[in-house]
């Protein structure tokens, strides 16, 4: 009785706290601030770097980086913004934008065997750096949400930055739009799991299917849902969403911060997958 109490209650602030989270985002306003800030110290050529797919339980993690022109104004009215704040006709609309007015795009993915290998934060670093490499004008700064990247370039590391910089939102855009794409295409060679409404995100719809399906070989064996399924192991936390609460802003603002990442605290031994 105790044990389903204190479970009841850690739901209740985990939902409470992602709630109160999205709605101080919503307050953030994107703007060019960042960038002008590094321009007045020198610096011309810019990448937004931002990643989407960490905390899914199937593919996988995609990362994008963006370089875009000194003039920003159009994206900002344009209604530029972290991509989990937008519907998708919004950001399909703005990822055409972003693209066409851009200096440099690059998108690049880490699947889930590697993700299983490595874990998931190391692969998302792995995925934001390719992605930087792949940009076909060297940037001289990169502005980033929220990690690090083993590259010479100077760097900031932006919390929220995808509410806050317009670089890293249109890097979060474009990354967002080019793996949901890719989720429903993977709907059709993988049917059965819905994988083209939840992007392969850990909703009851998903975990439901995963009981009566299996995974199959594009989920991440390493984190705990997935992992529970082929061993059979009792999962240590309860679920923390519904039927009613499938919202997918709210299943992202479920992500442990970076360091807790960084010190195990998702994969193989953390129920804490949302992204």
């Amino acid at each position: 009785m105790g044990g389903t109490l204190a479970s009841s209650l850690r739901t209740a602030q985990a939902v409470t706290a992602a709630t109160a989270k999205q709605r101080m985002l919503k307050l953030l306003i994107c703007s060019d601030a960042p960038e002008q800030a590094l321009r007045y110290h020198g610096f011309r050529s810019i990448a937004g770097v931002d990643e989407v797919g960490r905390g899914a339980l199937f593919g996988p993690v995609v990362a994008a980086a963006v370089i875009l022109p000194v003039r920003l104004g159009g994206l900002a009215r344009a209604g530029l913004k972290d991509s989990k704040q937008l519907t998708r006709e919004d950001r399909e609309r703005l990822d055409k934008r972003i693209r066409k007015i851009a200096l440099a795009v690059s998108v690049a993915e880490i699947d889930a065997e590697t993700i299983d290998r490595v874990n998931i934060y190391q692969a998302t670093r792995i995925a934001m750096l390719a992605a930087v490499h792949g940009l076909r004008l060297a940037p001289d700064h990169l502005l980033i949400d929220a990690m690090r990247l083993d590259h010479p370039c100077a760097q900031t590391r932006l919390f929220y930055g995808d509410a806050l910089s317009l670089s890293i939102a249109a890097a979060s855009v474009v990354a967002k739009v080019h793996r949901d794409r890719l989720m429903r295409e993977l709907d059709e060679v993988h049917p059965g799991y819905g994988l083209a409404s939840h992007k392969g995100y850990a909703t009851p719809e998903h975990r439901r299917s995963l009981a009566a399906l299996g995974p199959c070989a594009l989920h991440r064996r390493s984190f705990a849902p997935v992992r529970a399924m082929i061993c059979g192991e009792a999962q240590v936390a309860p679920m923390l969403f519904d039927d009613a609460m499938l919202d997918e802003t709210l299943l992202a603002d479920m992500l442990l911060d970076p360091e807790e990442l960084e010190a195990g605290g998702v994969g193989p031994e953390s129920e804490s997958e949302w992204s």
